[in-house]
């Protein structure tokens, strides 16, 4: 009778290994919203059970608190949007009149570029430099890149738009069915109710605290900024400091995607020394205070290490990409609470 059961048991794992196996081949292209839906879900279902508590339809709640999470995403993106280009237009239009009266884009450019080289050849041999063959070619290179950013952009966006989709979707019925579902997923696992409860608040407090340090890491780039904006002299800096606060969120291209534009307006418009200050400013202080301040903040709240967060951050964001700034730690917080666990029932069993 011992064997069989053995027997049966081998059997019904390597039967759950396949079905779990073909189960992740189907989800797996939506991780990323779905984990995105989970994290709304937690950091938002304070809200959502006071708003259970005023209406009891669980659809009609479920349905306000997505809406309301929606809306605090959507709303400011599309007031910042609105307002962005009225900016860029703006600039557009002075740069543009300024090109026109020198002949177009490449004669105001070569312009900006001969009073350059007249100061640098005080101080340095330039004649044998073709800098403005190199200009130029870097201009057309600029151009084709623009061209092709624009098509991937469109691309991107769409894909944008369908993962928003699922993960709102996804975060509707989070919300509906949490409870009961958080209920399944702790009867299935073979765990006491206090080992589930651990485990679920050890990825709770790993995503809180990775919302606080996305919102610290954004004040802090955005209000660095526009710290540099307001003292160089340059248009609109609140803005413009909200503009790099959300553009916090993406990785790799951070905050950049503000001041490094900015500091090419400033050197074709002839203002090299400020635009020197401000590639100074962003790349040593704006840019770098991520590393520092992000890593800080989810290491106080998740109760881990600075530096084993930091590489939780870059390893997650390598292997998830954007998501893996939530995703490397939670996965590192969920380790460390089921090794505790697994050296606590070990050494239980060892004592008895």
């Amino acid at each position: 009778m011992e064997r069989k059961q053995v027997a049966t048991a081998f059997f019904l794992l390597f039967l759950a290994a396949i079905a779990l196996y073909f189960c992740f081949l189907i989800i797996r292209p939506f991780l990323s919203p779905i984990f995105l839906a989970v994290m709304l879900a937690i950091v938002f279902y304070p809200i959502h059970t006071r708003i259970q508590a005023r209406i009891r339809k669980p659809n009609a709640a479920a349905l306000l608190s997505t809406v309301l999470v929606i809306l605090v995403f959507v709303a400011p993106a599309i007031g910042l949007g609105i307002v962005i280009s009225r900016e860029t237009r703006t600039l557009y239009q002075l740069l543009n009149e300024r090109s026109t009266e020198q002949g177009g884009w490449n004669p105001y450019v070569m312009h900006a570029m001969d009073r350059v080289v007249q100061w640098a050849g005080q101080y340095v041999d330039l004649s044998n430099l073709d800098l403005r063959g190199t200009a130029l070619r870097w201009l057309q290179q600029v151009s084709r890149y623009l061209f092709s950013w624009g098509a991937q952009f469109v691309g991107n966006f769409v894909s944008f738009i369908a993962t928003a989709v699922v993960a709102f979707f996804t975060l509707f019925f989070l919300f509906r069915e949490g409870g009961t579902t958080k209920e399944r997923v702790a009867e299935m696992l073979p765990l006491t109710r206090s080992q589930v409860e651990r485990l679920f608040t050890g990825v709770s407090n790993s995503i809180v605290a990775n919302v606080y340090g996305v919102l610290a890491v954004g004040a802090a780039q955005g209000a660095l900024t526009a710290l540099g904006f307001w003292v160089l002299g340059l248009h609109s800096p609140v803005l413009w400091g909200l503009v790099t606060a959300l553009f916090s969120l993406v990785p790799i291209v951070g905050s950049s995607a503000v001041w490094v534009p900015a500091a090419i307006i400033l050197a074709v418009s002839g203002h090299w020394i400020r635009a020197l200050i401000l590639l100074g400013w962003g790349a040593g202080v704006v840019a770098q205070s991520d590393n520092v301040i992000r890593p800080y903040v989810i290491s106080q709240r998740a109760n881990l290490s600075t530096l084993v967060v930091f590489f939780a951050l870059l390893g997650g964001v390598k292997a998830f990409g954007v998501l893996g700034l939530f995703i490397g730690p939670v996965a590192l917080s969920f380790t460390l609470v089921v090794l505790q666990m697994l050296r606590e029932t070990i050494l239980g069993h060892s004592a008895s």
